[in-house]
């Protein structure tokens, strides 16, 4: 067996005093070699990404670094930061996990990448290499992208960039950071086919940080789980996945959602609380000096209905108009045409304006995709909790003892009120977010992709509690996600989007396992890692 090209040892990333512990990286030991890929899972907070970020000498200042990390043999820690940097790229590279945050908005991407050439003292003078790793990464039409800037491109597109920009001058390791975690299920399938041919390919040793078991069982030649900054388990990906000896380990995986829908309840579930009948909105294109202003239908003529303590999952990938069509349902975007009733409410809901709306924003509340940029920074959590009921004309006691309430039905410590978001992890910030959208006492309830940013234990942990909320408060629930498991496991019905169209709706044993339409087979055919007992029908 070859000598690892990565080896870690004893490796220590301490926290700042006042944290829940001393430190982010406890002492792990781990090794990658040529031509291996070695995937680091487990939950938000067990340190995967922080290791990864010691490697490339990437942690915040502040954070004291003690260990061993040697690659090819030299140790990294302690030395020279221009020395580092010129390992950075060359020999080790990275990919990050939001590609929007780590690109150079302004920069157009042809040029980001000729910068690494030119920094390394390669310039691509006449832009064939930047050209053919465009090509090579499955771009479209490369000698359009390399003009464009990262807002111009799709999710796939950036991440594609940036695999790119990371490939420049053949590093031996690449580490990738949650590459494909906010990408819909096609897109996801596509980039990590790219990822093990270019692995293969180049023989690269791949240390790949994901809390997504599915991504694992796609890629991983060894695994090694981490929890709290220890690596709890570490071995090939046969035995730590089919074979875990760790309770956590164990844990991780029996969270991980299956697809297997919801037993029929339709029997269960009460009057028809919202009906849509030809949604349509439609956007019209930017021009650009590559291409034409041009109109798209981000919803086109569709059709749905909702009744109380029915939960209908839309889904399809980035682009469908699924969340689209979720703003025009609470009103967030005007629709161009069709019409939307809720029980009780005269008239269609689409021409309501003003004050008008008021009584229907108390009964219809959203739940968004981000928690992090939905609730306001500044304010405690009581005040963002409370803001719906005193604008309403409830006095601050009540509101306050109502806060109270609500923190305690979606598993918060009331004595958390007074503490700022970002003192919270992203799941308890969902939680938060969720406990707002309730405190008014919604008859409707819109969820926009709540979980897609989440490991899959916190996941878990916000389903159940959407669906112990649903059937306490008889919820009609309009839950939007490109991830066919989660639907599978909350949604009563599924309506597939795909550009602008519902191609396929039905319950949801039926659209899962007995798919009807090519695309709704192609979504399920790209869900990762999918297990014994969860293969589809097909039609």
């Amino acid at each position: 067996m070859t000598a690892p090209l990565l080896e870690i040892a004893g490796l220590r990333v301490a926290l700042p005093a006042g944290s829940d512990r001393a430190h982010a990286v406890d002492g792990i030991a781990l090794d990658v070699r040529a031509n291996e890929v070695l995937c680091v899972v487990g939950e938000s907070g067990s340190g995967k990404s922080l290791t990864a970020h010691a490697v490339m000498g990437l942690v915040p200042k502040g954070l004291a670094v003690a260990g061993s990390i040697r690659f090819e043999g030299r140790e990294l820690l302690g030395m020279a930061e221009a020395e580092r940097r010129r390992l950075r790229g060359s020999r080790m590279a990275m990919i990050f996990q939001e590609p929007m945050a780590a690109l150079n908005p302004v920069m157009r991407i042809g040029d980001q990448i000729a910068e690494v050439f030119r920094f390394h003292g390669r310039p691509d003078r006449d832009g064939s290499r930047t050209l053919a790793l465009l090509d090579a990464v499955g771009l479209p039409d490369p000698a359009l992208i390399r003009h464009a800037r990262p807002f111009q491109l799709s999710g796939g597109q950036r991440q594609r960039a940036m695999i790119a920009m990371a490939l420049a001058l053949d590093p031996v390791l690449l580490i990738a950071d949650e590459p494909t975690t906010a990408l819909d299920v096609t897109t996801q399938a596509q980039i990590l086919d790219l990822l093990r041919a270019i692995q293969a390919a180049r023989s690269m040793a791949v240390m790949l940080i994901t809390h997504d078991i599915g991504v694992v069982r796609e890629m991983a030649h060894r695994v090694a789980v981490m929890q709290e900054g220890r690596v709890v388990e570490t071995g090939p990906a046969a035995d730590v996945l089919g074979r875990p000896q760790h309770a956590y380990t164990q844990r991780l995986l029996a969270a991980v959602p299956k697809l297997q829908p919801r037993p029929d309840r339709s029997a269960e579930l009460g009057a028809t609380v919202l009906e849509g009948r030809g949604l349509a909105k439609t956007y019209a294109g930017r021009a650009g000096l590559f291409r034409p202003g041009r109109r798209v239908a981000a919803v086109a003529g569709v059709d749905l209905s909702l009744r109380r303590g029915e939960a209908l999952g839309i889904v399809g990938e980035s682009g469908s108009g699924k969340s689209t069509l979720a703003r025009m349902v609470v009103r967030l975007v005007d629709a161009d045409a069709g019409t939307l009733t809720l029980a009780g409410v005269d008239g269609n809901l689409l021409a309501l304006r003003g004050r008008r709306l008021g009584p229907v924003r108390r009964r219809v509340q959203m739940v968004f995709q981000d928690p992090w940029g939905s609730l306001n920074p500044r304010r405690r959590v009581h005040e963002i909790v409370a803001q719906g009921l005193l604008a309403h004309g409830m006095d601050r006691r009540q509101a306050r003892a109502r806060v109270d309430e609500l923190l305690a039905l979606v598993a918060l410590d009331p004595s958390s009120a007074e503490r700022f978001p970002n003192e919270f992890s992203g799941g308890q910030r969902q939680r938060i977010g969720l406990a707002r959208a309730l405190a008014l006492e919604p008859e409707l309830l819109v969820a926009d992709e709540p979980v897609s940013a989440l490991d899959v234990s916190v996941q878990a942990q916000v389903l159940d509690l959407i669906a112990d909320i649903q059937r306490k408060l008889q919820l009609a629930v309009l839950f939007i996600t490109h991830d066919l498991r989660v639907a599978s496991q909350v949604c009563d019905r599924i309506a597939v989007m795909r550009r602008g169209e519902v191609v396929e709706a039905g319950p949801s044993a039926e659209v899962l396992f007995r798919p009807r339409h090519e695309y709704t087979r192609l979504l399920l055919a790209s869900v990762p890692g999918r297990g014994v007992g969860e293969e589809t029908g097909s039609a």
